[in-house]
């Protein structure tokens, strides 16, 4: 893969800018958008970027830190999912403390926002506190968003519980946007303000990047990326203004920063900052060293994006508006749905063998597999890939009846499908691995498959679509149903 990215310069001067915002407070508020562990949407649209690179940052001023994780009480109440992993927003929550606790971070509380004593919420609270960990609750705050008198008191921000914190650097983050980490992060710095301690705010927000043209494929890949939210990039206004430069920045902050900048104000007495843009500490934007690998890498993902959005709209997960919003960027960036190399041969091999295909990309060579009277296509695309990298040649059968037999007859006693899925096949093969060598050096090859694009003939779903994801291979499906395969 080449890369357009530098991760470790970047690692070094976004280290830097973090700690000069730093040393402007007592104590720092660091409101961490995006994902804390697994950005790998910045690694996908960044060839070069390191998935972990925000938390490998944070280890450096790991003992002068606490997490507060924030958690918006009505995802609790709708069972909000996180689509890449399939799991709860709750769920996502409980998974980020014990990595952060795992790697040695102190985690100081959970933020249930906009409480309204919902019954789920109530179950999820008692959950925590039965496993150690300190929970507040914080309600709509009154006056928001207009009435910073009532906003800044304490009736406002006042009314919400104080959090013991110890450390000088809070970082808060969530397990998605709407958390209400924003809101936290105020209330804090008001009653810590109250207190005489200097408490700042500043924004660890990864996209959109600022100092990059406001129609550049990252920052159209951003908005893929939200187009369920509605976020549109703009120049920022303010910015403009007191600088005369241009910045990008996104309509939320751009829409929120005159109440937000009165209430900073109003609460630490003095103004720090004069535009949106000022607020973030964003140096990623300085680290692009190829400018056309990450033009390609965004399409792709963009591309990406509005398949899985075809999906959403398909199962009843969103409206047609947010896929049609992606249709709109493929349009600016004149690529349109067969822009990657794999979707035309997944459909014509489905158009020829009458059965679910899907096709991947392994070394610029495409590779397809087809449902089977044993196997999905999960399954076949996945063995026949890892012979190809192996070089084992496609007569050869990697898998001996006598495991296969065994497996699936379970399958059958236990009602779970007629063929194996993606997981069954490896687990299959790591069993014939241990007399097999040719088993075990096509398992050796499973690592190669990681960023290979793949498509779909259906959508792909359940364990299948898990495996694949855990094999980090870039999926998209057709928005077409089939049988349980």
């Amino acid at each position: 893969m080449k890369k357009g990215f530098d991760n470790d310069k970047y690692v070094k001067i976004q280290s830097k800018k973090i700690k000069e915002r730093f040393k402007l407070f007592d104590k720092l508020y660091l409101e961490v958008g995006g994902k804390l562990f697994d950005d790998s949407h910045a690694a996908r649209i960044l060839p070069g970027f390191k998935n972990d690179v925000k938390i490998s940052m944070f280890k450096e001023l790991k003992n002068d830190l606490e997490i507060i994780f924030c958690i918006n009480a009505g995802d609790i109440e709708k069972n909000k999912t996180r689509g890449e992993y399939g799991i709860t927003y709750d769920q996502e929550t409980l998974s980020l403390i014990n990595k952060s606790k795992k790697m040695g971070f102190s985690v100081n509380s959970v933020v249930i926002t906009l409480y309204k004593n919902q019954v789920s919420v109530d179950k999820f609270i008692n959950k925590l506190n039965r496993n150690g960990i300190k929970t507040y609750i914080h309600t709509a705050t009154k006056g928001y968003p207009t009435d910073v008198n009532m906003i800044v008191s304490e009736e406002g921000y006042g009314a919400n519980p104080y959090i013991e914190t110890t450390k000088p650097l809070i970082l808060v983050n969530a397990p998605g946007p709407g958390s209400g980490k924003l809101a936290t992060c105020l209330s804090q710095i008001y009653h810590e303000n109250k207190r005489g301690v200097n408490a700042g705010y500043a924004k660890f927000e990864t996209f959109p990047v600022w100092n990059l043209p406001l129609k550049h494929p990252v920052n159209l890949a951003y908005e893929a990326a939200t187009a369920d939210l509605k976020d549109v990039n703009m120049i920022d206004p303010f910015h403009l203004e007191k600088y005369g430069e241009q910045a990008v920045n996104y309509n939320r902050d751009i829409e929120t920063f005159p109440i937000l900048k009165s209430i900073l104000s109003r609460v630490s007495n003095k103004d720090i900052y004069y535009s949106p843009t000022d607020m973030g500490v964003n140096m990623i934007g300085f680290c692009i060293t190829d400018n056309d690998v990450v033009e390609e890498a965004c399409k792709k993902e963009i591309v990406r994006r509005y398949y899985n959005e075809m999906n959403n709209y398909k199962m009843g997960l969103c409206n047609e508006d947010t896929y049609k919003k992606i249709k709109l960027l493929m349009n600016e960036l004149k690529i349109d749905e067969m822009y990657l190399d794999v979707i035309k041969p997944a459909l014509d091999k489905k158009k020829e063998k009458g059965l679910p295909v899907i096709a991947i990309k392994v070394n610029r060579k495409i590779i397809t597999g087809k449902q089977t009277e044993l196997l999905t296509p999960a399954g076949t695309v996945v063995l026949n890939a890892i012979k190809y990298l192996s070089k084992i040649p496609d007569d050869i059968y990697l898998l001996s009846p006598s495991i296969l037999e065994p497996i699936l007859e379970l399958k059958k006693h236990m009602r779970t499908g007629d063929r194996l899925n993606l997981n069954e096949v490896l687990i299959a093969l790591s069993i014939c691995s241990v007399t097999n060598p040719l088993a075990a050096k096509a398992i050796s090859s499973l690592s190669k498959l990681k960023g290979c694009e793949a498509h779909a003939t259906y959508i792909v779903t359940g364990a299948d679509k898990r495996a694949l994801k855990d094999l980090k291979i870039n999926i998209t499906c057709e928005s077409e149903f089939v049988d349980e395969l």
